[in-house]
């Protein structure tokens, strides 16, 4: 795989891609999405071969996972030294050094001054899980908030705080009661149909002027859960003052503010943390995806004023498991010595680069991002802003069978969250397919 351009050398999918395909279907659960159909047989880098010899470039990285790119050399050796050492030992009773080294990294890796505890979990959806039973345990108050349009996980107390898309919840229901959600801050679509900044920033304040004149009192939320960056909702950036009002009014009542890290976090804005960009503290983190370039996985880093939980109240068998701690110290390390910085810098040129095709298609409506984290939202008309839906479908499909790999959210958002390593070579490929694509989708008697 040394060659750095996407060679599609079958149709897609090809004839071993296809025996794949069908016994996959035959066996496993239909909950399943699949995308498109790759079936990949390796990857290198930012590259993904399929079982056909066919050759992608990756601007998904397994759903912002695959920080690191795939099978990079320093995290194999990791994890392949501690694969000869052992597997496994419960953490919840037993001790091992990466388990603490990695809590301490991330403890120092997080900004700010206060004590951290650390939690580990084996992903995101647990680590939320974690997260609503530490602050309903540490205030005793019954309710959260979340945001429409969040992503959370879904497991039942995950979905619970999750809005992202109604087929997710569907046939679920009792959800975790006392979990209340409200408006993001979607200045494109804003829900208030105001303008910034003349709004005041409504959406950070709809919770006290609102919420808690209606429905409850401040002094029973027990926490805020909210995402940085929404990513699932469709890769949306907030107003800059939405995450500090919002935590201004936590902080006057006493309430945990957490943030779900788990797609926008480990490098992709350039910073550590997503929420950094805002200038805010969180009280609680959550992190998964890219903890451990590919591992299962998960953490909640709080306060330590916050973990009062005594032992035995919560706990995993296979939470912070060796060869992922062993995986995730060479993640930090790799994104400390550059990652971090080179998010930064090709997050720019691709943004940069994406915002010129604004110019070109009146069928994108937005281009918005941070470092990798980049959201392009296509509509039928600028004017009303209607969701180019299936549009942004074909797009997917296209740019796959054009040997790009991309992943919508929202309702018409394509999103690039491609590995940290990406250099400027692989960017301009990507936005030329992505271009190509676009021009072929409006041939093809899409809206112009």
């Amino acid at each position: 795989m040394a060659v750095k351009v996407p060679d599609i050398k079958t149709p897609l999918p090809g004839k071993q891609a296809r025996k794949v395909v069908a016994k996959d279907r035959r066996y496993t659960s239909s909950s399943y999405i699949k995308e498109y159909p790759l079936v990949i047989a390796r990857g290198k880098g930012a590259m993904v071969e399929d079982v056909d010899g066919n050759r992608f470039l990756d601007f998904m990285a397994g759903i912002a996972v695959n920080i690191t790119g795939y099978s990079h050399p320093k995290v194999v050796r990791a994890v392949k030294k501690q694969a000869e050492k052992f597997f496994h030992i419960c953490s919840t009773d037993f001790y091992y050094e990466s388990f603490s080294n990695l809590a301490e990294r991330l403890v120092k890796m997080w900004p700010g001054e206060a004590e951290r505890s650390v939690f580990f979990t084996n992903s995101g959806a647990e680590a939320i899980e974690t997260a609503i039973k530490l602050v309903r345990y540490h205030t005793k108050r019954p309710y959260i908030i979340s945001f429409l349009g969040s992503f959370h996980g879904r497991t039942m107390g995950a979905l619970s705080l999750t809005a992202s898309k109604a087929k997710q919840r569907l046939h679920f229901s009792s959800f975790l009661p006392g979990v209340h959600h409200v408006p993001y801050g979607y200045c494109y679509r804003c829900p208030y149909h105001l303008t910034y900044d003349s709004c005041g920033i409504y959406c950070a304040d709809a919770i006290e002027k609102v919420v808690c004149q209606t429905l409850m009192s401040p002094r029973e939320i027990a926490a805020i859960f909210v995402e940085p960056i929404q990513g699932e909702g469709g890769y949306i950036l907030p107003p800059p003052e939405f995450h500090q009002k919002l935590k201004a009014f936590a902080e006057k009542n006493g309430i945990i503010y957490v943030v779900d890290e788990v797609q926008s976090g480990m490098g992709r804005t350039g910073k550590f943390l997503a929420i950094e960009n805002y200038g805010v503290e969180p009280d609680v983190v959550v992190l998964a995806k890219g903890l451990a370039s590919g591992l299962p996985l998960g953490a909640v880093i709080s306060k330590k004023k916050f973990m009062t939980w005594k032992a035995g109240t919560h706990g995993s068998t296979f939470g912070g498991n060796p060869l992922a701690c062993e995986a995730s110290l060479v993640t930090l390390e790799l994104l400390e010595k550059g990652l971090m910085a080179n998010a930064a810098r090709m997050g720019r040129r691709l943004l940069n680069k994406l915002k010129k095709l604004k110019k070109e298609f009146p069928m994108i409506g937005d281009v918005r991002g941070l470092g990798l984290m980049i959201g392009v939202e296509f509509v039928r008309d600028r004017e009303t802003k209607e969701p180019a839906v299936k549009e942004v479908h074909e797009i997917a499909q296209q740019a796959f069978h054009k040997g790009l790999l991309l992943l919508p959210c929202g309702d018409s958002v394509i999103r690039f969250c491609p590995p940290l390593i990406v250099n400027a070579r692989e960017v301009d490929t990507a936005v030329a397919i992505f271009a190509d694509v676009i021009k072929s989708v409006q041939k093809e008697g899409r809206p112009i």
